[in-house]
């Protein structure tokens, strides 16, 4: 049986959540034995790969292949009760512009106490997400909530 790309009825939020739970303990433990930067690192490496492989999951679910409407369409795994606040820029077929001006997930990693790497755990996933989606989509973005700025400004453009 093929697995689900997305578990049914769980937002993306609370999946990320559930995972940032498991990983503060391995963030304290490594940060403990190895020290802060190696912690740093490894999160940062292994979120990375998660995302590529979560990426190629999704492309390879894309009922027509991957495409910039095809990663658009599936937008709303990741904004699903109100977890990312968008305003859309502009949408074309070879480019999806829009800035994050609420993200509850630098909220909720705050929350955990895990604001100092939330930056590793989310906002890392998302140029990462591109190398296994398909190598024609490309991230530009500049600055984001969770270090600080006021909105995040998500670029995305699709090389045909």
């Amino acid at each position: 049986m093929i697995q689900p790309v997305h578990p049914e009825g769980l937002s993306m939020l609370e999946k990320r959540r559930i995972e940032a739970e498991i990983l503060k303990e391995v963030y304290e433990t490594l940060k403990e034995s190895h020290g802060e930067e190696t912690a740093r690192k490894t999160i940062a490496e292994s979120v990375r790969r998660s995302a590529i492989e979560q990426a190629r999951a999704f492309a390879a679910a894309a009922p027509d292949g991957p495409s910039l409407k095809a990663f658009q369409d599936v937008m709303p795994l990741w904004t699903k009760g109100g977890a990312l606040e968008i305003e859309v820029k502009e949408q074309t077929d070879t480019s999806f512009a829009f800035n994050v001006v609420r993200c509850r997930y630098a909220e909720t990693y705050k929350a955990m106490g895990l604001g100092e790497i939330g930056h590793l755990l989310s906002c890392n996933r998302d140029g990462a997400f591109c190398e296994g989606y398909d190598p024609k989509l490309k991230l530009e973005r500049t600055q984001t909530i969770m270090q600080g700025a006021s909105h995040c400004n998500f670029r995305y453009t699709y090389e045909t």
